[in-house]
């Protein structure tokens, strides 16, 4: 496994746990929003840690895999 695929992953869980704060950071500062938008916003968030999460878990294999060179 490439050293570059196990950056881009880790580059990609940043990026998108950037994203997560900026709907969290939404949600806390921006009062008198929907209920149907804030629910929204809220799945937002709970699928972007998903995704991150899952991006981390590639990226540690990815590590483990280049370890194993």
């Amino acid at each position: 496994m490439s050293v570059t695929v196990q950056a881009e992953l880790s580059a990609a869980a940043e990026a998108i746990e950037r994203h997560r704060n900026r709907i969290t950071g939404l949600l806390e500062s921006t009062p008198g929003l929907s209920a149907d938008l804030v629910s929204a916003m809220y799945e937002v968030e709970r699928s972007l840690l998903g995704v991150h999460r899952l991006v981390m878990r590639a990226e540690k294999i990815s590590r483990a895999e280049n370890r194993s060179l």
